[in-house]
């Protein structure tokens, strides 16, 4: 291979190539199923092509930064003008360098005429592409800067359909499926975190292969994927940018966030483990490796706002009797906080439901053996509260405009210092005075009229100052584990994941929901951060009725947990929950280990979880069933050549009916299922057997 003309990453299963040019942004040539080690690629692009009728004269590829106004007629890495002038660019050279040779490149692109760099940094790592961008103004004057793609990705021509995410509050990862054809596909995100309905990702379905890409940023962001005049398709992720929020000074450069992409020729399940894999590295655990994940607890839909003390010291006691490990108290703990209008911002107990503040409860629950977790909403304040009445100009808002409230709440300007030192100072003396090892953080409202103290949009300082503020605690207090909620899953991505170890990925536990809801979000993110409850039935988001054991078996999906008052239950209830927690705990190592997900015929889905010598199948029977007989389900994720052992799991959670099945047959024909009712689990058992 010419090292000269071309750069190559190679990693586990797939490759990429990248057109090194005289002048000019390098051209994309390929990414997909990895090459042979001695392939080559023939005569550069350019020199294959002739010149189409009515066209330019200089035929204009798709570049690794594509750029506007230079006969690129598709759509630019980059809009930028000074004062409405240096609207076109074109780089007249690049430089690169090795980061680390074969797996990570730097770009540095220049154009001279506009008074710009650019640069594009690669990393390849296993088959996950970590690529971003930045643009550093070197001319005299302000650039304004509307888009600026983190990654401009190419597509192979067999691309068919895009598969994204949408939803809403209590109804987050519904799956969208739209073709791909000539016109763009485009999902934009404007509301300053993540969001329910937009998750900055998607994968792709190609004929022989499956991309996946996800935006590593909690705020505004968009994607377009664009059919292009060679058969590919590109696809470009970025930062929304609120007009007026970036103006690049002389010498300033704008870091664009990371983008993580994959390929597989595994479908969707196979770009599901490059990402697990890839977000597992991003996770910072305290003591650098994650614990097993412990049976949690959180009282918010058993108790709500109505606290009282000898109430959770009982709560407690039955949670630690049925072998839950982590007590987390919600919502209504902290100073005249009885309902959502009121409070925010206060962090310190309520003396009439905690006389003697929250560490009478708090050391209860660590004397049982259980790690004692709390509520708290640091970016929000509620107008009534002490906070607010004391500093209203520490809210974002809009000179002119009327505060414009969200659950009876504001947001917080986390740029301005006074507001993360107080936010800081208040919680790290809560950590400080008592034995709290996990915080749920919470960000119930989206950011509307986002302005700063300078008037300008501050939705990009807001990301950054949240990371920091998150980052300090961290700091602070290395052994606390701190859990990403946004009313739900409002701020699950690949940019806060590297802040926090866990999800909160919906307000909804309703087991139908969820069943619909946790695949997607499995899509990008591993289990053991995905927050999974038991809740009540008839379940409150939705009033649907629903069997113990189903319930328990959607939860068992992710990190495992309970939300409601168990000391409610009978005697045969908590010993039922108790069995359930004691499988889980005897599961978790596969569990939380590589899982697939996919649908069978006739209302039935399926969720795998273990490794190639030992695995879980939960098959849910969805909606009655209309078929006289079951449906076999078929299970693509296990190897061809093998063959195992596999047996039912009873009710009293014991291996029965052990059957060896050869492994093409259980991919191409199924597994034959036990006939279930709507709204009912079964469980397997599968070993790999040595014949």
């Amino acid at each position: 291979m010419n090292t000269e003309k071309y750069v190559v990453l190679n990693g586990t299963d797939s490759s990429l190539v990248i057109e090194l040019m005289e002048a000019g942004a390098p051209l994309w040539r390929y990414w997909g199923q990895r090459l042979g080690e001695n392939f080559s690629l023939g005569s550069p692009l350019l020199e294959t092509r002739p010149t189409p009728g009515f066209s330019m004269d200089e035929t204009v590829a798709f570049s690794i930064f594509p750029t506007f106004g230079n006969g690129w007629f598709a759509h630019s890495a980059l809009l930028a003008h000074r004062a409405g002038r240096d609207f076109a660019q074109d780089f007249d050279s690049c430089e690169w360098e090795w980061i680390e040779i074969g797996k990570s490149v730097r770009f540095l692109l220049t154009d001279k005429v506009a008074a710009i760099k650019a640069s594009v940094m690669m990393a390849l790592d296993g088959d996950t592409l970590t690529i971003s961008s930045s643009l550093q103004n070197i001319g005299d004057d302000i650039l304004d800067v509307q888009w600026l793609a983190a990654a401009a990705l190419p597509l192979a021509a067999t691309s068919r359909s895009v598969h994204s995410f949408s939803g809403k509050h209590n109804s987050e990862f519904q799956h969208q499926s739209d073709t791909l054809g000539r016109a763009i596909w485009r999902k934009e995100n404007r509301r300053g975190l993540t969001s329910h309905d937009a998750f900055p990702g998607a994968y792709v379905q190609a004929e022989a292969m499956t991309y996946g890409a996800q935006f590593a940023w909690s705020g505004n962001h968009a994607q377009m994927i664009e059919w292009l005049d060679d058969g590919r398709y590109q696809w470009q992720i970025g930062e929304w940018l609120a007009p007026g929020e970036v103006r690049l000074a002389p010498g300033e450069t704008f870091q664009s966030p990371e983008v993580l992409a994959t390929c597989s020729t595994n479908g969707h399940n196979g770009v599901a483990k490059n990402f697990h894999a890839a977000i597992r590295k991003r996770l910072k655990w305290p003591g650098d490796e994650m614990k097993p994940r412990p049976v949690h607890l959180n009282t918010w839909e058993g108790y709500y706002f109505d606290h009282d003390q000898t109430a959770l010291i009982a709560l407690a006691d039955a949670a630690s009797g049925v072998g839950i490990e982590r007590f987390v108290m919600d919502d209504g703990w902290f100073n005249g906080r009885d309902d959502d209008s009121r409070a925010l911002g206060d962090w310190w107990a309520d003396t009439g439901k905690y006389p003697d503040g929250l560490a009478p409860l708090a050391d209860h629950v660590v004397a049982l053996d259980m790690e004692f977790g709390l509520w708290v909403e640091p970016e929000m304040v509620n107008p009534d509260s002490e906070l607010f009445r004391a500093h209203p100009d520490w809210v974002l808002q809009i000179e002119g405009r009327p505060l414009k409230t969200a659950r009876n709440q504001l947001v917080l300007d986390l740029s301005r210092d006074e507001v993360t030192d107080y936010l800081f100072e208040s919680i790290a003396k809560l950590l400080g005075d008592l034995p709290i090892s996990y915080l749920k953080w919470d960000h119930n409202r989206d950011l509307s009229a986002a302005g700063g103290a300078d008037g300008r949009p501050s939705y990009h300082k807001q990301v950054e100052a949240a990371y920091g503020l998150f980052d300090r605690f961290r700091r602070a207090f290395p052994e606390v584990e701190i859990e990403a909620c946004a009313g739900g899953g409002g701020r699950i991505d690949a940019g806060i994941v590297q802040h926090a170890h866990r999800f909160w990925t919906s307000d909804c536990i309703d087991a139908v929901s969820r069943a619909q809801m946790q695949p997607g979000f499995l899509q990008f993110m591993p289990p053991e951060i995905m927050g999974s409850h038991i809740g009540t039935s008839p379940t409150h988001s939705t009033g649907r009725l629903q069997s113990f054991d189903f319930r328990a078996a959607v939860a068992l999906q992710g990190h495992f947990g309970v939300e409601f008052d168990l000391v409610k239950l009978g005697e045969k209830e908590k010993a039922r929950l108790a069995e359930w927690i004691a499988f889980y705990k005897k599961s978790r190592h596969l569990l939380h280990d590589e899982v697939s997900s996919g649908k069978g015929d006739d209302g039935m889905i399926w969720h795998a979880a273990g490794n190639a010598e030992e695995w879980l199948l939960i098959v849910y029977q969805m909606t009655p069933v209309t078929h006289r007989h079951m449906p076999s389900v078929r299970l693509p994720f296990l190897d061809r050549e093998r063959h195992y052992n596999i047996s039912r799991i009873d009710q009293e959670f014991k291996p029965v009916d052990r059957i060896l099945f050869d492994g093409s047959w259980l991919m191409e024909v199924g597994m034959p299922v036990p006939p279930m009712m709507a709204e009912r689990a079964t469980i397997f058992h599968g070993c790999r057997h040595e014949l």
